[in-house]
């Protein structure tokens, strides 16, 4: 682990910036259609044909016209609309692959945390752009849900910081050598992964897209727009799915196989679990979760990295 003076070295420079961009798209996109994949199965109940699906329909959506509406702002809507799939590369560029980082920072798990933190602005005007009040309303949605799950994310991200005495995603894996952190962080292990579901409005968390408003955000989307919204909302999923595996199940530590293959064992292992246990949830309404949230998840995170500074100052990670 390098210490709090040492210079870090940028996984980028190691990589080769273009080689290094190209993996992180590369990477996301199969992620994005590995969650589109096993969600159509778990919906249609048969694994066969997918893939080939979810390939299909984006085939779809490329091919389809654009959908407009009265007065719209074009310039925020499409922006909107543009930011999401790339905030969701930018959060997988700090999950460590093979050993490192593609892009690393000395604050790895801040910058993960700050592009979830932006996409409130970009589904945000992605609601706003079309100027349709069911758009709108799920642009509010989104913004009620976001205030309920930010906070317990931040303290749960934290907590792994503090027990890896490191904000970078690298050493947060090199710290579980021996034990993961699912072990003694299982309260930040679950908040965690209900705050992806959540940021990625799916599944229980899909309020800001229900049907109750006619799709919500989703409402006015069509062709490329709809496909991007679409990909950026799946990329983001498998991209926290990575994430969680790197910070609470070691990340590529395993016995026999290699680093990498562990590393995708477990991504998609996450995202069978996020999926599976995902769409057996109903549909949660905004306004019940912020309860749950400021009444519930924020107290239990606090009471784990209280639980997680005890075990640090006894020397129980060192």
């Amino acid at each position: 682990m390098s210490g709090p003076g040492e210079s870090a070295v940028t996984s980028a420079a190691a990589w080769g910036t273009w080689p290094a961009v190209l993996a992180v798209l590369v990477v996301g996109l199969a992620l994005g259609v590995l969650v589109a994949a096993v969600d159509r199965a778990v919906l249609s109940g048969s694994r066969a044909g997918a893939g080939v699906e979810v390939l299909r329909s984006g085939t779809r959506l490329l091919t389809e016209q654009r959908r407009t509406t009265l007065a719209p702002d074009p310039l925020l809507w499409r922006l909107g609309t543009a930011s999401v799939p790339v905030l969701a590369l930018l959060s997988l560029a700090v999950v460590p692959i093979g050993g490192r980082t593609l892009l690393s920072t000395s604050a790895d798990l801040v910058w993960f945390n700050a592009m979830e933190a932006i996409l409130w602005a970009a589904v945000w005007l992605v609601g706003w752009g079309p100027n349709a009040v069911h758009a709108l309303t799920g642009g509010y949605r989104f913004l009620i849900q976001g205030l309920s799950y930010e906070l317990p994310l931040m303290f749960a991200l934290i907590t792994v910081g503090l027990g890896a005495q490191s904000l970078r995603t690298a050493d947060v894996v090199a710290a579980q050598d021996d034990l993961w952190f699912v072990v003694t962080m299982p309260v930040a292990f679950v908040v965690f992964l209900v705050s992806a579901a959540a940021f990625a409005f799916w599944g229980p968390f899909a309020a800001p897209a229900g049907p109750d408003i006619a799709g919500g955000v989703l409402s006015e989307l069509s062709g490329v727009e709809r496909l991007l919204l679409d990909l950026g909302r799946a990329v983001f999923l498998g991209a926290s799915a990575a994430m969680a595996a790197a910070l609470f199940l070691g990340g590529d530590a395993g016995p026999w196989l290699p680093g990498p293959l562990w590393e995708l064992l477990k991504t998609a292992g996450v995202v069978v679990l996020l999926v599976v246990v995902g769409r057996r949830i109903p549909l949660i309404r905004p306004d019940r979760f912020v309860e749950v949230g400021w009444m519930v998840l924020i107290p239990a995170t606090l009471l784990q990295a209280l639980v997680v500074a005890v075990l640090v100052l006894t020397g129980f990670y060192a």
